[in-house]
């Protein structure tokens, strides 16, 4: 009930929203940062009263796609995990402008792992909050975009927002380290896991819960 009316809260206000921002396939290093696993899940998801719906499917595969594009280009010699858990979401509809023009808002908690040293750099989940990519703080995006297209700028505004919180932490998690050998790493964009793990999803959701289960 506390997610679902702070989601509200934040939909049906007035906070201004950037545009969504070209990624940089050949971006300035974050430190020593490179993407190991890619790691979003939604479970018990709260969506907001008066949302549009989206399942929990769609919200894993539209943050991890928009995870992979920003931060696949960085290749640093570090290797870290990241951990992402939808926890609540609120997709606006076609409303009257002004007089109510709810905006479409992602919650999400995320977790950082050094895979060389097994440890968890965020003490607590960090939460992250997304808006959509409407044309002004008065115009929610049901008016203009489908329910997949508001999907889509969401996921990938919260990348966004994840990537920034990476570079404003660059000096402290992710400092280049003295004679670190450069692990080979093939992660599968579908599934956000190394190729060669095998089994359920249980890493992968511990990586997101902060869980120290990492293979």
């Amino acid at each position: 009930m506390v997610r679902a009316a702070l989601i509200v809260g934040m939909a049906l206000g007035l906070a201004a929203c950037g545009a969504q921002q070209e990624i940089d396939t050949s971006p300035d290093p974050i430190g020593d940062f490179r993407l190991g696993f890619n790691i979003v899940v939604a479970n018990d998801v709260t969506q907001a009263p008066g949302s549009r719906e989206a399942t929990e499917e769609e919200l894993t595969d539209a943050l991890r796609t928009a995870m992979e594009s920003r931060l696949a280009p960085y290749d640093g010699d570090g290797l870290y995990h990241i951990g992402l858990r939808i926890e609540a979401y609120s997709l606006g509809r076609a409303g009257l402008p002004i007089v109510y023009s709810p905006r479409s808002v992602l919650l999400i908690a995320m977790n950082v792992w050094d895979d060389a040293s097994q440890e968890k750099l965020t003490e607590d989940p960090i939460r992250v909050t997304a808006f959509d990519s409407a044309a002004g703080p008065l115009l929610g995006s049901g008016l203009l975009n489908s329910r997949e297209e508001q999907i889509e700028a969401l996921a990938f505004n919260a990348a966004w927002e994840v990537e920034k919180i990476l570079i404003e932490n660059r000096d402290t998690w992710f400092a280049p380290k003295s004679g670190r050998e450069r692990i080979e790493f093939d992660r599968d964009p579908a599934t956000g896991m190394a190729r060669d793990v095998e089994g359920d999803d249980t890493p992968g959701d511990a990586i997101a819960d902060g869980a120290p289960a990492l293979n």
